[in-house]
């Protein structure tokens, strides 16, 4: 199981919420470039980053970062207010390896075909809950899509990627939702599940690598010293 150290852009920053909520914003280091350094020069090659500020404003605001930590070297999916396949055009030109497309999966699931058709692999859908409902809009509206439902759907569509965020446990260092990607490997079992949110020890992580998950994505945990990055490795190179 690929561990993903987590960078959390907004206002040009590195910063943690808490349930998406952008009230509850912690820095956490104030040049997310340098941030992405520690995780390089540690052993890490792939990191997922998510531009807070264009999940609000629904562009590519944090290009420039972007571009300094794939200089790095570092292997990056990105997310965050993705809505045209003009950005996902622009964020593959930089180099990122993979775009996570959010709300419009369930707004504009032609958006998700079509890309899906475009860029195959490099395609991922994140896909967010509370309560088992989808949450959209930055976590700001909750819709009455179930989302096993949502999974099907972008099955159907071929994506491979799915990146399943429990907003409930998001930031708070609860624990991972584990019954949650056990349905969702049942009910996607080609689809390559990325656990999000509520990790809060190295067993969590152990506990998700043996449901044989894709990947796990490491925020809170490891900003506030739950987790080091030398636990996240280990994890990563037995599992």
């Amino acid at each position: 199981m690929q561990v993903l150290p987590a960078i959390d852009i907004r206002d040009g920053q590195a910063v943690r919420l808490v349930q998406g909520d952008f009230e509850q914003k912690t820095v956490v280091h104030p040049d997310p470039i340098a941030q992405a350094e520690i995780f390089a020069k540690a052993g890490f090659q792939f990191i997922h980053v998510v531009d807070l500020d264009g999940a609000l404003a629904g562009r590519a605001v944090n290009a420039d970062i972007i571009k300094g930590i794939l200089n790095l070297g570092l292997q990056v999916e990105i997310g965050g207010g993705i809505r045209t396949l003009a950005q996902i055009e622009e964020y593959l030109s930089l180099g990122v390896s993979r775009v996570i497309i959010g709300s419009a999966a369930l707004s504009q699931p032609e958006l998700v075909r079509e890309a899906v058709e475009l860029f195959e692999e490099k395609i991922a859908v994140g896909i967010d809950a509370k309560n088992g409902k989808v949450a959209v809009s930055g976590w700001l509206e909750v819709s009455q899509t179930d989302y096993l439902t949502l999974a099907k759907e972008m099955a159907a569509m071929g994506v491979k990627t799915i990146i399943y965020t429990d907003i409930s446990k998001d930031g708070t260092l609860a624990g991972p939702t584990l019954a949650d990607y056990q349905a969702l490997q049942k009910a996607v079992p080609a689809v390559k599940i990325i656990a999000s949110g509520g990790v809060a020890s190295q067993q969590d992580l152990f506990d998700l690598a043996q449901l044989h998950l894709a990947g796990a994505i490491v925020g809170k945990a490891y900003y506030s010293g739950k987790v080091s990055l030398e636990e996240m490795l280990e994890v990563q190179n037995v599992s």
